[in-house]
């Protein structure tokens, strides 16, 4: 990817991230999706880090690469915590919060220890290799559940406008981002890969911007336009 159209993205999707928070504020749906919205103030410090580390250091160095990988693994760790919220929601008449949170720690945890065992024979920058292993496997595991989501969303026949959009829009990011790692593990010096991640860093953002700008938060679409579900 051409440095400048790079840089273009990293900006753009920075300012985004602070434009979803300002609407939800706006829109007083902050507090309703805090999850959602302390991963959105989160993902723009971190932004801001990486962007001080890069400019002190250069994009190719130890420190960059370091900053890089800690902060994604832990900010793919903020949305797993983000989706699992949007499972409360979508399940919040059937009483079963204690059972969604318990299950939401046993799969996280079961995620680290399977990342751990993968790159327990390395013995070189071991806990470089875990937290990239962790995002990896994360960004899967958060493709299956939010799949899992649209289908519960589709037997129970969820018409919360504004919850659907949120959910989509979840499902297509980590799609992309799952997508990427399985291109760049199969075929290392695929150069194209490059852009995905940068532009669905955009597109997230985007989309709850409009969920919050456009879409109320009691709004409902016609069941007929979500999906046709037998009974």
């Amino acid at each position: 990817m051409p440095a400048s159209i790079g840089y273009a993205l990293w900006i753009l999707g920075a300012l985004l991230e602070v434009v979803v928070v300002v609407c939800a504020l706006k829109r007083h749906s902050f507090h309703r999706y805090l999850c959602l919205n302390l991963y959105m103030l989160f993902s723009f410090v971190v932004s801001v880090i990486r962007y001080e580390v890069f400019s002190k250091f250069g994009l190719r160095s130890h420190e960059y690469l370091y900053c890089y990988y800690y902060s994604d693994a832990v900010l793919t760790i903020f949305l797993y915590l983000a989706l699992i919220t949007l499972y409360l929601h979508v399940f919040d008449e059937m009483k079963v919060e204690k059972y969604v949170r318990l299950a939401a720690i046993v799969l996280l945890a079961g995620t680290a220890l399977f990342s751990y065992a993968v790159v327990q024979q390395s013995s070189q920058r071991m806990f470089t290799s875990f937290v990239y292993e962790l995002s990896q496997n994360l960004y899967f595991v958060g493709l299956v559940l939010t799949y899992v989501l649209w289908g519960a969303i589709l037997k129970l026949r969820e018409t919360r406008t504004q919850l659907v959009q949120l959910v989509l829009s979840l499902g297509v990011y980590f799609s992309a981002f799952a997508a990427t790692f399985a291109l760049g593990n199969m075929f290392p010096n695929l150069q194209s890969v490059t852009y995905i991640a940068p532009l669905f860093g955009c597109m997230l953002p985007l989309a709850w911007a409009y969920a919050f700008v456009r879409l109320s938060p009691d709004a409902r679409m016609v069941p007929a336009r979500l999906a046709v579900v037998p009974r």
